[in-house]
């Protein structure tokens, strides 16, 4: 279409505008339909269908959905829901259950009188699903009868016909596909990313029950997922590495124009922040009105009620949501008929009624908890007083730290060796534990566009600790100073000032403590660094090989085996085990870990839709309580690769 340089000549018409019929417009721009062709994107897949499943089970007919992995990697998902209608649709002049699955924008989510809320978005979900699969067979039981149709890359290959007789009372829909190769990077389903999901659906929908089965492996992996107390449960669920601070889970629900709202919400000993908001089952990684309803009502009551029962002196300022918010776990869920969502990502709800009902209801019950509940709205009030002193502490720390900069010209920290170039994208800084790798680094470097930070001994782990005793730690002062953002409400990640940052520990225990340390301090106090694609991991070598004053490194076991395959096994090799940065000199760290041109970098990234999950393991592994982390140590023992011992 178009013209090359040459070809001035070429026709632009009405005709050269190519018009894609139906799925072929999937096919070609998979993309805009369910975001990726990566991973991610398949997974989707699998959640189109059982979306259209869950929307059965709201509107109350069904409450069992199996989903099971199948020996060759395809994927059934059966409900025992109505069953898609297998009668002629009039319009089209086709069984209804053909419609749905290969007509884009068509399903009973658009006309009202089918659902009222559906949490499948955009009306495409099953033909979709149909379009990119290599086939897709879809059986409907229904007045004793079983339908079934199959397709390939979206084009029907038999009509629907009657194939088999079933007990008179069973309905429902089982459809199973086979993603397509041409299209995904990569199909092999992966069980723990749907296990979340489903879980997290599971959650939503109270009473609703899940089962997912992998049969590709030697035993079979199986979870069922079936939560009476619906979201509740899930509070509890994600509290269980923390200590509540009262037994009850504070529960509000209610409907308001036209938009049902469901709140649970309980306080633990942590000090940060876990809510999520979800709108018709969907994950809203960047919140919304829903959010926005929710924080205005908790701050509102809690600072009246305080108020109202002398908890707050009549000198002492309002708490601020920030302080009633420390340690609180919570769930916002809201239904509505035509979520309208923004931003570029489309993970934030925009409709203002959300807001409003979310506020009125919170509002309301939320009042008459408190009053029959004053214990717990005293611990409450207690732990956000101190809080809001905690976060006073913090300022006057702050304050003066930027006082400190302001008046000293000294503002960089005084063992950052920083480097020459000004200019963010080219500059990088390496965090490196203790001064004998931090010497090592600093003779080694590129001083143009490294910076090299040591860090002295561990640092202070952020999870356990209060906002003012994480200013007062002097390896963490130093770690803001350097970035130049800032960090909460103070960020900017404009002012970043290397675009990447680097964490480079030995290869040992303590080495992947610091790790760990230094990650949990960036995910939760500049979560954006990450999110953003600028933190990244060392991978310095594990091993040396010499041979007829030839060097070799390898990064892994592995890598070292099939070097000496290359290079033969005899007397002659010379093999050296690094256990830490500080037994190389400032030529061999350049070579393997720090020359862009040969090292091994990792990039830390997180997926927003699994916050849930990253919260609970972050708490888990590095909160107070030993017993969860005992439990996940234990189970995942067996999966432990390198351990030095």
């Amino acid at each position: 279409m178009g013209a090359s340089s040459t070809e001035f000549d070429a026709e632009y018409g009405a005709d050269q505008i190519q018009i894609l019929e139906g799925l072929e417009a999937v096919r070609k721009r998979p993309g805009m339909y369910i975001g990726s062709t990566s991973t991610r994107g398949l997974h989707h897949l699998v959640y189109e269908i059982v979306d259209n499943s869950v929307d059965e089970a709201l509107a109350g007919y069904c409450d069992e959905i199996q989903v099971n992995i199948n020996k060759d990697n395809s994927v059934t998902v059966c409900d025992n829901g109505r069953g898609i209608p297998v009668g002629i649709n009039h319009k089209a002049g086709l069984p209804a259950v053909e419609v749905v699955f290969t007509v884009l924008h068509a399903g009973g989510k658009f006309g009202g009188g089918g659902y009222k809320v559906s949490g499948g978005l955009h009306g495409v979900g099953a033909s979709v699903v149909n379009a990119l699969s290599e086939w897709l067979e879809v059986e409907i039981y229904h007045d004793g009868q079983i339908y079934k149709q199959r397709y390939e890359r979206g084009k029907v290959v038999y009509k629907l016909k009657v194939v088999g007789e079933c007990e008179p009372d069973r309905t429902g829909t089982t459809v199973t596909f086979f993603p397509d190769a041409e299209i995904f990077d990569d199909t092999v389903f992966d069980y723990d990313t749907l296990k979340q999901r489903f879980r997290e659906m599971a959650f939503l929908t109270k009473g609703l029950k899940i089962v997912l089965r992998d049969w590709r492996g030697e035993e079979l992996r199986e979870h069922t997922f079936h939560y009476e107390g619906g979201i509740k449960e899930f509070v509890t669920y994600l509290n269980k590495s923390k200590t509540p601070l009262y037994e009850q889970i504070i529960y509000c629900e209610g409907m308001k124009d036209g938009v049902a709202v469901e709140i649970a919400m309980q306080h633990n000993d942590s000090y940060s922040e876990n809510t999520y908001g979800f709108v018709n089952n969907i994950t809203t990684p960047e919140g919304g009105t829903h959010i926005e309803g929710f924080r205005g009502a908790l701050t509102k009551t809690f600072n009246d009620y305080a108020r109202k029962n002398k908890l707050l002196k009549d000198s002492e300022p309002n708490l601020s949501g920030d302080d009633i918010r420390e340690g609180l776990t919570a769930i916002v869920s809201v239904k509505i008929e035509d979520p309208q969502f923004e931003g570029q990502t489309k993970q934030k709800l925009g409709n203002s009624e959300a807001r409003g009902a979310v506020n009125s209801i919170l509002s309301t019950q939320l009042e008459i908890f408190l009053e029959q509940n004053p214990s717990v709205a005293k611990m409450i009030c207690d732990k956000a007083i101190l809080a809001q002193r905690a976060r006073a502490a913090a300022r006057k720390a702050r304050d003066l730290t930027r006082r400190k900069t302001a008046l000293d010209s000294m503002t960089l920290p005084g063992k950052l060796a920083d480097c020459t170039d000004k200019n963010p994208e080219k500059c990088e800084i390496y965090i490196v534990e203790g001064d004998s790798a931090g010497g090592s680094a600093k003779t080694a470097r590129d001083r143009a566009t490294q910076a090299i930070l040591p860090l002295r001994g561990k640092i202070l782990n952020v999870e356990k600790a209060r906002l003012d005793r994480v200013y007062e730690n002097a390896e963490i002062k130093a770690m803001i100073t350097a970035f130049g953002t800032g960090i909460h409400e103070d960020f900017d990640i404009t002012k970043l000032r290397y675009h990447k940052i680097i964490i480079m520990t030995d290869a040992d225990v303590d080495g992947a403590h610091i790790a760990t340390l230094l990650l949990t301090f960036i995910y939760r106090f500049m979560p954006e660094l990450i999110k953003q694609g600028y933190v990244y991991r060392a991978q310095p070598p594990l091993y040396k090989l010499e041979k007829n004053k030839k060097v070799w490194y390898a990064y892994s076991d592995e890598e070292l085996a099939a070097i000496l395959d290359e290079v033969g096994r005899d007397q002659n090799n010379k093999i050296q085990r690094y256990k830490g940065l500080g037994e190389m000199d400032a030529e061999q760290l350049w070579d393997t870990t720090m020359d862009p041109k040969h090292r091994v970098l990792l990039k830390v990234n997180f997926d927003e839709s699994y916050a849930s999950d990253i919260d609970v393991t972050f708490n888990t592994l590095m909160g107070d309580r030993v017993e969860p982390r005992r439990l996940f140590i234990e189970k995942n023992a067996k999966y432990v690769k390198n351990l030095d011992i």
